[in-house]
């Protein structure tokens, strides 16, 4: 499957474009030890990257659905305040968005996250202006990720045969599969490894950028 053909390009936020694991990590665990959370469970928090909230905190620790509801509020409330140190770009990943743009692609964005995170994200790192549509949650029993992906591919006025999927977890891969598109997946993040990317049905998987750069442009770097 030559990718680089395609001329819609959707990305995930977390772990695709922006370096937000660490911090989603650290204020994760502040906010779960102050809801009572073990401390040796606290080491399960990575996993929250990928899938959307609230219902995260009840897939990773069990919670409740009451009580995922409050962590949510709560981790909202302190990630909110982090500005732009929450969500630092991944190394590379803006020139790629301005080969991209520059090549003549159409760039949109599908999340789980709050619509108004991503887009604070994209701006705050000064990419915002390189997508022509970004869509994020704006309810938390808002849309599916695969709703998301189709979304974006239909403001476009673009077909699922012209569009391809770059994701760091299986919940993205999945998500696109369903929606009809095919999903590079990418390690960079440090959200996921190859087996479970694979194991969802990536078409590709990208160590690095500079991989993810050749996929979709068919350079060699």
């Amino acid at each position: 499957m030559d990718l680089s053909k395609r001329g819609v390009v959707i990305f995930d936020f977390d772990g695709t474009i922006a370096d937000t694991l660490p911090m989603i990590v650290e204020t994760a665990r502040v906010v779960l030890r102050e809801h009572g959370v073990a401390e040796e469970e606290l080491v399960r928090a990575p996993e929250l990257v990928g899938p959307p909230f609230p219902q995260a905190f009840s897939l990773v620790f069990g919670l409740s659905d009451e009580e995922a509801r409050e962590v949510t509020r709560d981790y909202r409330e302190r990630y909110a305040r982090l500005g732009p140190a929450g969500w630092p770009l991944i190394e590379g990943m803006g020139e790629l968005v301005a080969d991209l743009d520059a090549a003549g692609r159409r760039l949109g964005v599908a999340s789980s996250k709050r619509m108004r995170f991503v887009r604070q994200g994209l701006s705050d790192q000064g990419i915002l202006e390189r997508f022509d549509v970004v869509v994020g949650k704006r309810s938390d029993d808002e849309m599916s990720k695969a709703a998301a992906i189709r979304e974006v591919v239909e403001s476009l006025g673009a077909t699922t045969e012209d569009a391809v999927m770059v994701g760091d977890r299986r919940f993205d891969v999945e998500a696109a599969r369903e929606a009809g598109v095919p999903c590079v997946g990418v390690l960079f993040g440090g959200t996921a490894d190859r087996s479970e990317l694979e194991g969802a049905g990536a078409c590709a998987v990208a160590e690095k950028v500079d991989d993810l750069r050749s996929i979709l442009l068919g350079l060699r770097t």
